[in-house]
């Protein structure tokens, strides 16, 4: 099944993105059958990253919300919010 995962991060946190960063990719590719598409969310000039966008594909939301409290990030309380929904690819 498909989880989108939106987070939000708490605002002034950048040093808290940036120290974490290697571990939270580490922790992707460590994953990567897992993930069809993430990346981080931008500020409106695209020079800040505010945030986390992923597609995960899990058995269940149960696994979803354990992939993203493992995540280096959350550990960190990097995150304001995360926002968990089921998805449905249609298109392309």
């Amino acid at each position: 099944m498909l989880f989108v995962v939106h987070c939000s991060d708490k605002p002034n946190r950048g040093e808290v993105r940036q120290a974490n960063r290697p571990a939270h990719v580490e922790y992707l590719k460590a994953n990567v059958a897992k993930l069809i598409i993430g990346g981080p969310l931008l500020s409106e000039d695209g020079q800040s990253m505010i945030g986390s966008l992923l597609i995960l594909d899990l058995p269940d939301r149960a696994a979803a919300e354990a992939f993203c409290a493992q995540d280096p990030y959350a550990k960190a309380g990097l995150f304001e919010s995360v926002i968990i929904r089921p998805y449905k690819k249609v298109f392309p």
